[in-house]
């Protein structure tokens, strides 16, 4: 089916229309949100604050852009993301919710999403003080008193969980994934200003590192579409049974495995357990404490270096690749559904050791996958260590969640169009 076909189709048909219009009503609002700003703030010095900040250029991208306009929603999905993460590693140390996870079906998975939102609450209020008191100390918030600290940690922890909440409301009744696309949505609502401060302040003297970044830039779009394109395939027959006068069964076919299981998800892990440390000493270093204030300058020291930073990013990465493949792909299920139909590997006894089998092909197609993706996270740091070009991290990584997103919205609505088409 070409092109202009698909067009046809998704204009005609008008649930998959719906969809499409439920998608940009949403993104719309988002945005609207995201240009509300709490009250007090001094928009020249925040601007300068975020140009000369890439700890806090990186949690505008997880913000949704809101963060640098200090919006209702300056949180963004952030403390969501964050207790996602801490609910998915409780689910692998808990036998009770593991197996909430995997036997109850989406009944369990739902219990969990609602662990998640609950502890989003509390996430949220530590975090939207933690910004609040460091953005006072920076100037560029009004002194607060206690009644009006308050009501604007109220106003942006509310900002949060509507946020999340718009983010599944796009999940079911539009396409792709919500709280993917909000973060996709705020990076590309910045690329106007990003181009026209790069138009602005262009320097002939810096043509190459302009090349070398286009250049870099297209390798880890490649990389990314290869990566998550990319499938192993494991050869699956179906025995044959005899009823009656038929004879069932006797096809092959094949089970694909992903080489990148986890898409973009370990990139976003990984960016939030490396920004909540650096919030949190950023805040008690402007604590009146000595000891605290220096131990928080030593940590903030080590965070801050370049080589610490990469290599901590890469591990973090290719750690939480397995993490995630752990927790949704599980083998003892698919070798049970397998046996239930009559399907086996060939070669490969049912049962335990067709489990077995899986995991240790789908553990050697992670460690490629999970090794690239880790190095094309890190590639826009080693980038800018050569150019000095700050924003080149923030840009990696933007890239890197933006090209993501893209593909699984792409494939999505390839799925609705061929539904419609058969």
């Amino acid at each position: 089916m070409n092109f202009l076909n698909k067009i046809k189709l998704i204009i005609n048909d008008k649930n998959l229309r719906n969809r499409l219009i439920y998608l940009l009503g949403f993104l719309v609002l988002f945005r609207l949100l995201a240009a509300i700003p709490i009250p007090g703030v001094d928009a020249f010095k925040l601007q300068e604050f975020f140009s000369n900040n890439q700890f806090f250029g990186l949690m505008n991208i997880f913000s949704g852009g809101g963060l640098s306009s200090l919006s209702i929603i300056m949180l963004g999905v952030g403390p969501y993301i964050t207790a996602s993460i801490i609910m998915q590693l409780m689910t692998m140390m808990s036998e009770k919710l593991k197996q909430m996870y995997h036997e109850e079906g989406a009944a369990g998975r739902k219990k969990i999403s609602q662990y998640s939102r609950l502890l989003t609450v509390p996430l949220g209020i530590i975090q939207g003080y933690g910004f609040l008191t460091l953005l006072h100390n920076q100037g560029i918030i009004e002194t607060l008193s206690s009644f009006e600290m308050l009501i604007n940690i109220s106003v942006i922890v509310a900002g949060s969980i509507l946020l999340v909440w718009i983010g599944e409301l796009m999940s079911e009744f539009s396409i792709g994934n919500g709280v993917s696309i909000i973060i996709f949505a705020g990076i590309v609502a910045g690329l106007p200003t990003t181009i026209s401060q790069l138009i602005f302040s262009f320097d002939i003297s810096q043509i190459p590192a302009y090349l070398g970044f286009l250049l870099v830039a297209i390798v880890i779009v490649a990389g990314v579409v290869i990566v998550t394109e990319a499938e192993r395939p494991i050869p699956i027959n179906y025995s044959k049974r005899v009823r009656g006068m038929k004879v069932y069964g006797g096809v092959s076919t094949y089970l694909p495995l992903r080489l990148n299981q986890a898409g973009v998800i370990p990139i976003i892990f990984a960016l939030s357990i490396l920004l909540f440390p650096q919030m949190i000493f950023s805040f008690l270093s402007n604590v009146n404490n000595a000891v605290i204030v220096k131990i928080s300058d030593f940590v903030l020291g080590i965070l801050a270096n370049g080589w610490f930073y990469a290599i901590f990013y890469f591990l973090l990465v290719f750690l939480f690749t397995y993490f995630y493949t752990a927790i949704t792909f599980d083998p003892e299920s698919i070798s049970t559904n397998l046996q239930r139909s009559g399907a086996f590997i060939p070669g490969v006894r049912p049962g335990q050791s067709t489990s077995f089998y899986i995991a240790k092909v789908l553990t050697r197609i992670t460690l490629v996958g999970a090794s690239f993706l880790g190095f094309i996270a890190v590639l826009p740091l080693i980038m800018q260590g050569i150019t000095g070009i700050a924003s080149f991290a923030i840009g990696g990584t933007a890239l890197l969640i933006v090209v993501s997103v893209v593909l699984d919205l792409i494939k999505k609505i390839d799925a609705q169009v061929s539904i419609r088409e058969y």
